[in-house]
């Protein structure tokens, strides 16, 4: 079966031209020229391809109800808005890769290709990582710590996944940027760190205990083997 693109896109002639890119390389795609056109198939396609500058309202909003939800679709990010301040806040945000205008079709389709690419190459043989009390569960995108549901975005999931696969190991922020975000911007060590300190508000939340994801100064973070696990290096 075919992957399904959604293409938010309330430029027609930019719409058809991405359609028509992506259904000739094997796509299916559906579009929509405004959020509200979108919310019915938000939660049944594999990608979706998101303007920022929509007639009802900004694509960065949506994004961002996506991510706080805890939807993990990826989203390639469209837009006029070539800042580097606007493309770390949508990457900071959750989105998976962003193209500014003006673009090819071609290109966004080799987006597409790539970061579906990466999603289904970092799909672990195993799926599930622990360290109790705390069970990771990646093909559910469920992180549960005890009996209670950790609530987390996109970004907060797989970088917990990324530590979680060598509990005691430390990792370099370049190193988590790479396995979370990958090579294509240059992101830095603040936005890992925005990160770190939003998961350990959350296992906080849930009863944990905040430095199980421990600092190691001047090199970077690691997870305690146990999540009851405190450490004097930590910060």
């Amino acid at each position: 079966m075919s992957q399904h693109i959604l293409v938010v896109e309330d430029e027609l002639a930019i719409a058809e031209s991405i359609q028509f890119a992506l259904s000739r390389d094997g796509y299916q795609v559906t579009l929509a020229h405004q959020i509200a056109d979108a919310r019915p198939s938000l939660e049944r396609v594999d990608l979706i391809v998101l303007d920022l500058m929509l007639p009802d309202g900004d694509g960065i909003e949506l994004l961002r109800a996506l991510r706080q939800s805890g939807q993990p679709t990826p989203v390639v990010i469209l837009s006029s808005r070539d800042a580097e301040a606007d493309r770390i806040s949508a990457l900071e945000l959750g989105a998976d890769d962003y193209v500014t205008k003006p673009f090819s079709p071609r290109e966004v389709v080799a987006r597409v290709r790539a970061v579906l690419r990466r999603v289904t190459t970092n799909e672990p043989r195993t799926t599930e990582r622990n360290a109790p009390p705390l069970s990771l569960d990646r093909l559910s995108r469920r992180a549960m710590y005890g009996n209670c549901e950790m609530e987390l975005t996109r970004v907060e999931f797989d970088l917990l996944a990324a530590m979680l696969d060598s509990p005691g190991r430390v990792f370099s922020r370049e190193q988590l940027i790479d396995r979370v975000w990958g090579d294509r911007f240059a992101l830095t060590d603040r936005t890992v760190d925005s990160h770190v300190k939003a998961l350990r508000r959350k296992v906080a939340e849930v009863g944990g205990e905040p430095q199980w994801i421990q600092t190691v100064r001047g090199v970077g973070y690691r997870i305690a083997e146990s999540a009851d696990t405190d450490d004097s290096s930590s910060t």
